[in-house]
């Protein structure tokens, strides 16, 4: 059987979130197919998880291998589930590219460009997608509070440029808090954007392709019980994710036709999730997250429960549809 090896953890603030995806997938790949080892990742520590994590092994980053009882075992495939740094902004993909280790989520260019919310908007542009007004800004640099009001208006969110799970986060509604929101933007990413507010319905999309064909399920809607989409709303249950969305089957398909649209421009490759906000039928592109949550609450498996699809089934095809390339 093949050995499969699910990475999770990673260097972010996303490390906890990533472990809980990590489990939930490790527990749902079909084991009369494949052997299933966690790997757990945080800097220059990688170790397989052995014996329910009673017992570990330190991965040989040479070859990405481990040695145990005197018996090496190499992988042939690798499962990613890093949210945030390197999982999600093509470190590990480029890692796995230079071994010839096939892996589940885009390439590390996709996920790269993909990580980067600014570089994202940028590069869909030019493709009649709706995007909500951003100003761009580094650490180090002085940002005009004023001009950038008068340009977006108020209120506005401050986000990291790359991070996920709402760190670092700010919905601003008064200029002087314009500071301490770039300053906790910045606490999580060299980069930041301060993005204009569009009042309207937030939906999310999950999309996959296997076997050369894309499918796009079924949309959520999220209502937050706070000013925003915040970690707590995210984790702690302060939010209602209605799957599916209670929205008509025309705007369904709008936004499915979209989400397929931009997955197949951008070139992604396993599940990713869409986020949008919809006001007056327009369609406004927020993000793309290349390696989205996959805990038993996340957005994506509610997803594919209301597709009437087994995790375990997805999980089986995103590897079959690389190992078999």
């Amino acid at each position: 059987m093949k050995n499969i090896a699910v990475i999770y953890g990673g260097n972010s603030s996303e490390f906890d979130v990533s472990v809980g995806s990590g489990r939930q997938v490790s527990a749902h790949i079909d084991r009369t197919r494949y052997n299933v080892y966690g790997v757990l990742i945080r800097g220059a520590d990688w170790r397989v998880q052995l014996d329910g994590g009673r017992e570990t092994a330190a991965i040989d980053r040479s070859d990405f291998s481990f040695m145990h009882g005197g018996q090496k075992t190499a992988f042939d495939c690798a499962f990613i589930v890093v949210h945030g740094s390197p999982g999600e902004d093509g470190l590990l993909q480029a890692f796995f590219d230079m071994l010839h280790i096939p892996y589940t989520s885009c390439n590390a260019f996709v996920s790269m460009l993909t990580f980067n919310k600014y570089a994202t908007k940028c590069f869909l542009r030019d493709t009649g997608v709706q995007l909500a007004k951003e100003v761009y800004a580094a650490a180090g640099r002085p940002v005009d509070y004023p001009a950038l009001v008068q340009h977006l208006g108020l209120p506005l969110f401050v986000k990291p440029n790359a991070s996920g799970s709402s760190f670092g986060v700010t919905k601003v509604k008064d200029e002087r808090d314009l500071p301490a929101a770039f300053a906790a933007a910045f606490a999580e990413s060299d980069t930041a954007i301060a993005e204009e507010y569009i009042a309207g319905r937030e939906l999310q999309q999950g999309v996959f392709k296997t076997a050369g064909r894309t499918t796009a399920l079924p949309v959520t809607e999220i209502i937050s019980h706070n000013e925003f989409f915040d970690y707590n709303a995210k984790y702690c249950g302060q939010s209602s994710e209605i799957t599916p969305a209670h929205i008509p089957p025309a705007l369904a398909q709008r936004l499915s036709d979209q989400s397929i649209r931009i997955y197949d421009y951008l070139g992604c490759r396993g599940i990713v999730r869409i986020d949008y906000i919809v006001r007056d039928g327009a369609i406004y592109f927020l993000e793309i997250n290349t390696i989205p949550g996959m805990s038993q609450a996340s957005i994506v498996p509610q997803q594919l429960r209301a597709a009437g699809i087994a995790l375990s089934d997805a999980c089986t095809w995103l590897i079959e549809d690389v190992i078999t390339r």
